[in-house]
């Protein structure tokens, strides 16, 4: 009897792809920018019945002019998304911030939205890349709650001179718990919509 031919080992770049599992796949077009759309068609339609055209061009230029400013951050805050996306280990992020990651999970997306400078251009394309690499739901949301309740660039540049250390370090203390619970209760929405993980 013949012995079965041997199988070639699987490239390296195969391997690769299997590891990082299957990408979230994004639609051009969904149910939110639809429902934006609409909003600015009603609102243009209304400025344009009070003030004419005059004034549909002038919010337009002015819109214009704020979308140069921040597109450059904008850009930035997507690159470091992407680039963050190649970095970060698969295996571990899931691991760590994954569907079985349990309090532990909450916990470090707590202390990382905590410690995460930077405005909202930072924050999302971060949380996005954390979803893309293994992180579920719930250690996301407590990460973007944490930072948007506990982040101490806030409470350094604003919090602390304006209002003292004894209101900030109150808030803090009393926002603690919240995002534990936020994730908590994402964790638990997202299981019940989706038991058999996130439709591809």
């Amino acid at each position: 009897m013949s012995e079965p031919p041997l199988k070639e080992p699987a490239p390296a770049d195969e391997l690769a792809e299997a590891e990082a599992g299957p990408r979230r796949k994004r639609k051009p077009v969904g149910w939110s920018m639809i429902f934006i759309a609409v909003l600015v068609a009603v609102s243009a339609t209304l400025v344009y019945r009070r003030d004419g055209i005059d004034g549909v061009l002038k919010i337009l230029t002015d819109d214009l002019w704020l979308f140069g400013e921040i597109l450059p951050r904008v850009l930035a805050g997507c690159l470091l998304g992407a680039f963050i996306t190649e970095i970060l280990p698969h295996e571990k992020v899931s691991r760590s911030l994954g569907p079985n990651s349990g309090l532990k999970g909450l916990l470090i997306g707590t202390a990382f939205g905590a410690i995460l400078p930077g405005g909202p251009f930072t924050a999302y394309p971060v949380a996005a890349a954390l979803l893309t690499v293994g992180a579920d739901f719930g250690a996301t949301i407590a990460m973007v709650v944490s930072w948007t309740l506990i982040g101490y660039g806030r409470a350094v540049a604003w919090e602390l001179p304006i209002l003292g250390t004894d209101f900030t370090l109150w808030r803090i203390v009393i926002s603690l718990p919240i995002p534990i619970l936020a994730g908590a209760l994402g964790r638990f929405v997202y299981v019940r919509m989706y038991p058999k993980g996130e439709p591809t």
